[in-house]
């Protein structure tokens, strides 16, 4: 069995997601880092926190991919099957794990992956607009 290597990068990035209300892309990663490691390596660990079930994917409606993190109990096999939030002004996606996408499949189709997103104006932009 693999074991998980935590280095600096690594710490720092796991900081980053623990002080972050919503999802993150690569670049917004990168640029609270201030340059501890390059964008390769950030790549890399975020894979690496994929595949070990600490943060999760997220695409964007215009095609960014964004990563959040997980927000379940130490569960051995689990999907992220909450709904996504897009704020269509600050472009910020959230998390909405009390709304759970519901969806009838027809016969013969298995789902690997849901990717359940909302779009509008979020809290903070609707009441910027009153």
């Amino acid at each position: 069995m693999k074991t998980t290597r935590n280095t600096t990068a690594k710490t720092a990035i796991l900081e980053v997601f623990e002080k972050s209300k919503t999802a993150l892309s690569h670049s917004e990663i990168q640029k609270l880092l201030n340059d501890i490691c390059d964008r390769v390596t950030i790549y890399r660990i975020l894979d690496r926190l994929v595949n070990e079930d600490i943060i999760h994917k997220i695409s964007n409606l215009d095609g960014t991919v964004k990563y959040a993190k997980c927000n379940h109990s130490h569960q051995r096999v689990h999907i992220h099957n909450h709904a996504h939030f897009s704020c269509e002004k600050c472009h910020e996606i959230t998390c909405l794990e009390t709304v759970k996408p519901s969806y009838i499949m027809p016969h013969n189709y298995k789902v690997n992956e849901i990717n359940f997103t909302l779009s509008g104006l979020c809290p903070k932009c609707l009441n910027s607009n009153i």
